[in-house]
């Protein structure tokens, strides 16, 4: 099975940004760590800060792979175009989170992909990623 994970703008400074909400470790190194523990999946990696190559790349696989794990970050609460490429694809989207959300600022309390994502995972730091990966293998 090939599982693709999308981050979305500033994630590629995780371990730098913040780490009282995000962590110190790279998503570089975690990525090692997915795929060290999730041997059996083909696990790919894309992240840009540009909201048209999110778009593009969810596309690109979105009729072929088994399922998308999706960080959609800030964009999250303002872009209709990546909600919009998600209803638009067959392979599921597992929404995800590393902080909660829901216990930040008012506008991230709105999901312009939930309505149209598998489930949603927040809260569980690093760890909604691997959760996100487990429920497409169950």
């Amino acid at each position: 099975m090939k599982i693709l994970i999308v981050n979305g703008p500033n994630l590629n400074l995780l371990g730098k940004r913040e780490p009282d909400i995000y962590g110190d470790q790279t998503f570089d190194d975690y990525f090692a760590d997915l795929q060290f523990k999730f041997k059996e999946v083909q696990l790919e990696y894309f992240q840009s800060n540009i909201e048209g190559e999110l778009i593009g790349k969810i596309q690109e696989v979105g009729f072929s792979y088994g399922g998308i794990v999706l960080n959609a970050a800030a964009y999250t609460h303002t872009s209709v175009g990546i909600g919009d490429a998600v209803k638009a694809i067959e392979t599921p989207v597992v929404e995800v989170h590393i902080s909660n959300t829901h216990q930040r600022e008012p506008f991230r309390h709105i999901s312009y992909i939930s309505p149209n994502a598998k489930g949603v995972i927040l809260g569980f730091g690093l760890k909604s990623y691997e959760l996100a990966i487990q429920s497409f293998l169950e």
